[in-house]
């Protein structure tokens, strides 16, 4: 038998805490906002215990979900010092959201909720909050659940799991025409800064990101193999990026000229940071007429370019460091078009001759 009680807490709010009583079976509680879950965990409950399928841990009705969050952000966080920080605000307002509640009583309704209050506020800056970043909020919360089930034995399943994620928009695939390209590349070789022609040529050629072009040290440049590796990536893992053509000739170019007074390749004045291309690469797409474009759009372009010739998703993936071929799955109609190519050819080798005989 099921018994639902309403209580309200210091702030005002009210929620509906029940417990679900069979003879021969421990008392199972949860905690609800809405009566109606409340219900519907109690029948679900009931239904469980009677077939045998209910099981809830000592540990998910002792620790709280502010526990599982403090226990994580102390013990897997300082293993993703790049994501360290942004995954800590993450997670710590999810805490703030529900943290009170024990384990047992988080629900994917609970989490449903939370997700649609985030998605319906604002960051920090004063805009709406986007789809994506509703998705990187749950896969903090989700992989911090993960752990606590398969780690720590604090809870028998994952609530993220059954949560529906936010529908992203498809990724951004702009790229440099052939009218346009010329018109950067000249805007860029012109320009007063003397490193920016050399760094789009190495973005538009290589794929590598701003980030990784701009923190290259000459340790990293192998121009015996005709490459650079890039020991801090994205993805956390080393890149080993073949640099060919224009760029290794400009590259070279730039070894001679090189400051010896510091290992970086683009240093600012002061040798101890990268130097800020910002300035100078707004106005190359001012003087080239070029809207829309940003400089990771060259990583577009580098993959974009890729496609139109022929290569497969793998060997994008492989060019541009993904782990997974989902990243590179926007330039597949890309590909498609070089394959209609080549099967026309094809064709027109194999039956050309019979058609026009």
């Amino acid at each position: 038998m099921a018994y639902i009680q309403e209580r309200t807490t210091q702030d005002g709010k009210s929620h509906f805490r029940v417990q679900v009583r069979l003879k021969g079976f421990p008392v199972q509680t949860a905690t609800f906002e809405r009566k109606t879950d409340a219900k519907k965990w109690a029948q679900a409950t009931e239904a469980a215990i009677r077939e045998g399928r209910h099981f809830k841990t000592t540990a998910a009705k002792k620790h709280t979900l502010a526990d599982m969050i403090d226990q994580y952000i102390k013990q897997i966080l300082p293993s993703k010092p790049k994501s360290k920080e942004v995954q800590e605000g993450q997670l710590n307002w999810w805490k703030a959201e529900i943290g009170a509640y024990t384990l047992c009583d988080v629900t994917p309704a609970m989490i449903g909720e939370c997700r649609d209050k985030l998605l319906q506020g604002k960051t920090k800056k004063g805009t709406p909050r986007t789809p994506a970043t509703g998705v990187r909020y749950l896969a903090a919360l989700s992989h911090a659940f993960t752990v606590a089930v398969n780690e720590w034995g604090w809870l028998d399943d994952n609530p993220v799991r059954k949560v529906k994620k936010p529908i992203e928009p498809r990724g951004r695939v702009r790229f440099l025409s052939e009218e346009e390209r010329p018109a950067l590349l000249k805007a860029c070789r012109e320009s007063k800064n003397k490193s920016l022609y050399t760094i789009v040529v190495l973005a538009l050629s290589s794929g590598m990101r701003y980030s990784e072009i701009m923190t290259l040290t000459w340790r990293d440049v192998d121009l015996a193999r005709k490459c650079v590796i890039l020991q801090d990536t994205k993805n956390g893992e080393r890149r080993n990026v073949p640099i060919a053509g224009h760029a290794l000739d400009l590259l070279k170019e730039h070894h001679k000229v090189r400051k010896l007074d510091t290992q970086l390749l683009f240093p600012s004045t002061d040798r101890k940071s990268p130097m800020d291309l910002r300035k100078s690469w707004k106005r190359a797409l001012e003087i080239a007429k070029i809207s829309d474009f940003r400089f990771h759009d060259l990583r577009h372009s580098a993959a974009s370019y890729l496609a139109m010739n022929g290569a497969t998703t793998v060997d994008i993936a492989d060019v541009l460091g993904h782990k997974t071929l989902a990243m590179v799955k926007r330039y597949s109609h890309l590909s498609e078009q070089h394959t209609s190519k080549v099967i026309a050819s094809m064709n027109e080798k194999i039956f050309g001759e019979s058609l026009n005989g």
